[in-house]
Parts: C-alpha cells; structure tokens; sequence
C-alpha cells in the first residue's frame, strides 16, 4: 500500500516505541523511532558540537550510537528538539519515510501533528508520570545506571513541561488522535488494540 502512514505520539516511557515496532512487524510497514533523531543529535552536543550542526550534519550511521538511550543524551535531545532550526532540519527526512510504499510507522511528539498531519492512523500513547518513572527507572537500572526513583520521576516531569511547553511543535494529541492510556494497560493489550485501530482504517 502506497502512503499509508501511521502516526504514533506520546511522552517518554508510555510505551509507544513497543507498541509502534509490534505495529510494524504485524502489518509488515518500515519503522522510525523519530526520537533517535533527536538523540543522535543530542550525543553530537555533548560531544561538543551546536545542535543546529549536529541536525544539519545527521547521518544514517548516527543513528547506531550505542551512547543514544543514555539518561544524558536523552536530556540533550530534549532540549535540542525546542530550538526550531534543529526541528527544521529534521523535517523532510522524516517525511520522506513516512510515504515509502507498503506503509511506514513513525513515532515521536509530534508527528500526528506536524510531520504527517494527512496520516491514515493517529496514535497518542500516554500514561501516568509516575507509571513512566517507574518503567523508565527499571530500564535504566537494569542497563547499570546509579540512578533514583525520585530522579527520574523528576526528569520525566521536567521533560513533558518541556516537550509540552515549546513554542515549535509541542507535545499534544492531534485532534483526530485515538488516545490510548498505558497506565493500566499491559503491552499486549495495548498492541491489539493499535492493531485492531489500524485494520479497520485500512479496510476504509
């Protein structure tokens, strides 16, 4: 299927990222985790570079940073994804991918809303702050990072003030969006019902 697109939003450790890359094996569509991005330029800056150079010098091979999930570079990326040019220079790349024939998932922040307000699917996956903590805390100990429940649940807070709070792009749901709360939602139910979502749009 030529176009079809779906668009998956939500703050961090809501889970959109599972739910987006079980869509994408399901229905056989390419997959972008539009974060990763963001992230790679975030590393660029910590390597010391302004995160205008860093957007505009992305590369494909960037994206493979082992460094990119990191609590640092995930704050880096937060706050380069505010400044417009870097968003600017991240757009087309992001839009190409979303028409490749056979289908494509992305998700981000603001892709049901910038990116690709025309797709077929929107998506806004949430979940409480506290709730992403918690996951967000379990993951990163378990990667061996000395961090608190207490910080995380404070960077998760400042995080969305942030992404919700930009004047380019803020996080929030398109207004056409199906909302999907996580809180009390395992993974597979989550995932059938996105699943469910997206059959019954591309039998319309």
């Amino acid at each position: 299927m030529m176009g079809f697109t779906v668009a998956i939003d939500g703050p961090a450790a809501a889970g959109k990222g599972t739910v987006s890359r079980a869509v994408a094996r399901h229905f056989g569509f390419a997959y972008l985790d539009t974060g990763l991005l963001y992230r790679a330029v975030g590393a660029k800056v910590l390597e010391g570079m302004t995160p205008e150079e860093a957007a505009e010098t992305l590369q494909a091979a960037d994206l493979e940073n082992e460094q990119l999930r990191t609590n640092a570079v995930a704050e880096a990326a937060s706050k380069a994804a505010a400044i417009p040019a870097v968003r600017a220079a991240l757009v087309d790349f992001q839009r190409s991918f979303a028409m490749q024939a056979g289908g494509a998932v992305l998700d981000g922040r603001d892709i049901g809303t910038v990116i690709c307000p025309d797709a077929q699917v929107k998506l806004f996956v949430t979940a409480t702050p506290e709730v992403r903590a918690a996951r967000r805390f379990a993951e990163l100990r378990a990667k061996g990072e000395d961090v608190t429940l207490g910080q995380v649940l404070a960077d998760v807070e400042a995080r969305d003030a942030r992404d919700s709070s930009r004047a380019e792009a803020p996080l929030k749901p398109a207004a056409d969006a199906e909302k999907m709360d996580t809180s009390t939602m395992d993974i597979d139910a989550a995932v059938a019902r996105a699943i469910a979502l997206i059959t019954i749009r591309r039998g319309a």
